[in-house]
């Protein structure tokens, strides 16, 4: 039987009163009350007040769906994320996310997208393809990164040309699901990003815990600062434990190593001398009960901070993992899911909300 395309047919008109009056009404009188004739009309369809507000405040509270209007002033420049219809003069989103205004310039920053690598992030990584001369390691990135086998340092103090040699060895470094921590070293034309090691702190990651989130730009809750890296005192005798925030959404928990030779005593010119074949190797220490379950308990506390839109730093994740510890002191069993309920009112102790 033939199909029939029926036209849509019109909403009804939403009734009015004294108490309440149509927004359109009430955000007219608030443009002449605030004598906002700059951005009056900026809007798509003359939204309230709250809305119209977000090309003053960046538009950090407002989520704008792709489609939304936002603008229809010439006076505002398109950014990323926005575009203009054709046969029509108004900026719109072109995705979900939040507003954000650079002096004229519009932009939708999404609410969920893939890490953008800068040169300098800190990031985890994990090995997923091992080539001649180099590995391909996934970063939370739009395209997988690039680590040179001459980006590595090698072990028992060789400085010197990588050579056909160690090339054929390159699988006793790094091999597939290998997790690293790695810094960005240089970014390509394709977006694609190369990383070293070349570094007593960089290298294979050994003794502990992986957690991903994500988020805006790929790094989530995870924001960049001034040390993405630190040990903490743990509570009930598990010792230190070591934090890595990789910037690109993907964190490393684990026991902390002392090494036998401080990266300040080794010197840049003498770094390759400490570097051992237990820096590559695959086999992780002793970990005693008391260690895994704080590591578990750190874990549990980021992911809380994530889930309930609190940023991830040196000082929160400490704040908050003293409030666990007290959490747990208080209750009859020792609980290490931070979830639901008790993860919001982790959330707030944190944030002080």
């Amino acid at each position: 039987m033939p199909i029939t395309i029926l036209s849509p047919a019109p909403l009804p008109a939403r009734p009015t009163s004294a108490a309440h009056p149509h927004p359109l009404e009430t955000d007219s009188d608030s443009d002449s009350e605030s004598g906002g004739a700059d951005i009056q009309g900026d809007v798509t369809m003359r939204a309230p007040k709250r809305r119209r507000a977000s090309l003053e405040d960046d538009g950090q509270d407002d989520i704008l769906t792709p489609g939304s209007v936002i603008t229809t002033n010439p006076q505002w420049m398109r950014g990323h994320g926005t575009y203009v219809p054709l046969g029509s003069t108004a900026i719109t989103s072109s995705l979900a996310g939040t507003l954000t205004k650079t002096n004229k310039l519009l932009s939708v920053r999404p609410l969920r997208a893939r890490y953008t690598p800068e040169i300098g992030d800190l990031v985890v990584g994990r090995i997923v393809e091992v080539q001649a001369k180099r590995w391909r390691v996934d970063v939370a990135a739009s395209q997988l990164a690039i680590l040179q086998i001459s980006a590595i340092n090698l072990p028992g103090g060789i400085l010197r040309k990588r050579t056909e040699t160690d090339e054929l060895q390159i699988r006793s470094f790094f091999a597939e699901g290998d997790l690293v921590v790695a810094e960005v070293q240089q970014l390509h034309q394709d977006g694609a990003a190369s990383l070293h090691t070349r570094s007593l702190r960089y290298g294979k990651l050994r003794n502990g815990v992986f957690a991903a989130v994500s988020g805006t730009g790929g790094g989530g809750g995870v924001v960049r600062a001034k040390r993405q890296v630190w040990t903490m005192d743990a509570a009930n005798n598990a010792g230190k434990i070591d934090v890595l925030l990789g910037v690109n959404g993907y964190i490393w928990i684990s026991k902390h190593i002392e090494s036998d030779t401080p990266a300040e005593a080794a010197g840049i010119n003498r770094m390759e001398e400490s570097v051992s074949s237990k820096v590559y190797s695959s086999q992780n220490d002793h970990l005693d009960v008391a260690t895994m379950r704080e590591i578990t308990r750190i874990r549990s506390v980021i992911l809380a901070l994530v889930e309930n839109g609190v940023k991830v730093e040196e000082d929160t994740v400490t704040k908050g993992y003293t409030e666990a510890v007290e959490l747990s002191t208080d209750a009859a069993e020792d609980d290490l899911y931070h979830g639901g309920e008790k993860g919001a009112s982790l959330a707030r102790a944190v944030s002080g909300n």
